[in-house]
């Protein structure tokens, strides 16, 4: 059995990571394309129920019913946070903490960590391809 070394690893690492680069390009092209033919079919759908004035219709394989989809956002924040800050209303908001930007608060900030706050830190790998190869 051939010995377990640093380089063997990182050899058998960069192989796979180019195998899973490789299969995740080849599954996205796929993808795309499927997603584009059900778009197209999406959009006859769509047509066919507004030719026909309804939200439904029913086939020997399946119902498509057309629902509208309302998508909010702002483009300006300060006057949102100030609506929200008016309006006591925190809950339209979801709840998530931006990793980069508190990481950055603790370092500035050590004394004034939250109440709640929790963290996990566990160590990583990072493997980089040697120049040429």
């Amino acid at each position: 059995m051939a010995e377990v070394t640093a380089e063997r690893l990182v050899s058998a690492y960069i192989k796979i990571r180019d195998k899973r680069a490789e299969m995740k390009k080849q599954y996205d092209l796929a993808d795309a394309e499927l997603l584009e033919k059900q778009n197209t079919c999406q959009n006859a759908l769509l047509e066919i129920l507004k030719g026909a004035g309804g939200d439904s219709i029913k086939t020997q394989f399946g119902t498509a019913s057309r629902t509208v989809k309302t998508r909010y956002w702002t483009t300006d924040w300060q006057s949102m946070y100030d609506f929200i800050k008016n309006e006591d209303a925190p809950y339209l908001l979801e709840q998530r903490i931006h990793q980069g930007n508190i990481k950055k608060f603790l370092e500035e900030n050590p004394d004034k960590e939250p109440m709640g706050l929790n963290l996990d830190s566990s160590y990583a790998i990072t493997v980089r391809r040697a120049q040429g190869s």
